[in-house]
Order: C-alpha cells, then structure tokens, then sequence
C-alpha cells in the first residue's frame, strides 16, 4: 500500500493541477483581501471586521477548502479514466479496492495540503490587509491554528466519479445544489450541511459539537468514497 499511495501521490505532483488549484487559492485570498479594503456594512463603516469573531468568521476557510478539494480528488481520479491511465494502474494492482484506496489517500493528502495552504493565504491576506483599517488582526494564534486545522480537516474530502463532467457535476450537485434545498425541505438538517459542519470546526459557530460535526463531515466525504469504490469492482475499465 505504501508503494501504491506513493505512486498516486507522484501522479498529483507531476502535472499541472494542483497549480491551478493554487492559482485559485490565492485569488481567493485576493477576494478576502480586497473586502477588507474595499467592503463597508450599510452605514459605512467596517464594523464586519470589528472583533476577533468578525475576523474569524471572514477567514474561516474549511467550508471552501471541502468543496475545493472534492473537486480536486474527482478531478483528480476520474481523470485517470478519462486518459485510460487507471488501465495499467489496476494491472499493478489487480485488486481494485487496494489501488482505489490509494488512489483516495493520496487525493486526502493532497486535499488537506492545498486546504492548509489556502487557509494560510486567506488569514496572510486579511492580516496584510488589515493596516489599511483602523482594525488591527485580533484573531488569536490558537484559534489561527484552529482555522487551518479545520481547512486541512475538511480538504481531506474526495470523490471517486467515472468521468470528469461527472466528476465536476457530481461534486457540485451534492455540495452546492443538494445541500439548499434539502434545508428547504427539512429545516432542521441545516447545522449538519457541509458548509455549517465546517464552520463549527472553523470556530465560527457552534450548531453541533465539534465531535459530531467531524463525524458528519467524515459521512459527506466517505460515503461518495464508498460508493465509488464498490462501482469501481464492477467496471469494466478496458
């Protein structure tokens, strides 16, 4: 298995991916950056930014990071079908379950180094940013160490998806369009949506405990995981 996982991490590093990911995390923390600049509340002032919560709140990055790196472990795995990649991996590794969960920890990996990061730029962002305020940075060092633990908990996230469009359009129905209006239609699910689970391990609410919002979020990532693994024993990949 060790093998195997390190092959798939030489996969992720080798192409152009996860630079474009990158690029994205920065634009992100660009975005954060310029709010604090630029942004007002109604009545003009920057009260949004006022206390560490506020500030907390405005950098807490767990809910992107989970649905970035959704999207960059089913990108990063259906893509293996797409170029036919996954034929000689699974002839290296005959037993698919082996090679598929190799396939999703290195893609884990990958996830939570890209959320890590992405959290760091965005409190480097506000941080740099905030001198232009008469605010200063107000979040505490344990709570910094929170924000990025969260974002590299929640980046731990990936998806096992046939195609890249399915991939992409999978990710976005479960994480984007499916969450809403299933709040819509059950309003108490609303804390124990992606987005809210990620916030309670941000810090920035606490809707659930913390204990069981890891375990929920754990759910949102694995049972997909699951299921792809089971589809995967069954395809003919050839």
């Amino acid at each position: 298995m060790k093998q195997l996982i390190r092959s798939e991490l030489r996969k992720l590093t080798t192409t152009n991916m996860p630079w474009a990911f990158l690029g994205a995390l920065f634009a992100i923390a660009a975005i954060n950056a310029f709010a604090v600049i630029a942004a007002t509340d109604f009545d003009g002032s920057k009260t949004f930014i006022s206390t560490e919560v506020d500030q907390q709140s405005l950098v807490a990055f767990a809910a992107n990071g989970f649905v970035l790196a959704s999207l960059f472990g089913a990108i990063a795995v259906a893509r293996e079908y797409g170029h036919h990649t996954v034929v000689p991996t699974f002839l290296a590794a005959p037993r698919r379950h082996r090679a598929v969960l190799a396939q999703v920890s290195a893609v884990a990996v990958g996830g939570a180094i890209l959320s890590m990061v992405g959290a760091g730029l965005t409190v480097s962002a506000v941080a740099i940013s905030l001198p232009t305020t008469e605010y200063g940075f107000l979040i505490s060092a344990g709570h910094v160490v929170q924000i990025v633990a969260a974002s590299a908990f929640a980046g731990a996230a990936g998806a096992v998806v046939r195609n890249v469009g399915g991939a992409v359009t999978g990710v976005v129905l479960m994480l984007i369009v499916a969450p809403p209006l299933i709040v819509q239609l059950a309003n108490s699910t609303a804390s124990w949506m992606p987005n809210s689970l990620a916030l309670v391990l941000a810090g920035v609410t606490t809707d659930v405990s913390g204990p069981a919002a890891v375990a929920a979020l754990s759910a949102w990532a694995l049972v997909p995981a699951g299921i792809g693994l089971v589809a995967v024993q069954r395809r003919d990949v050839i």
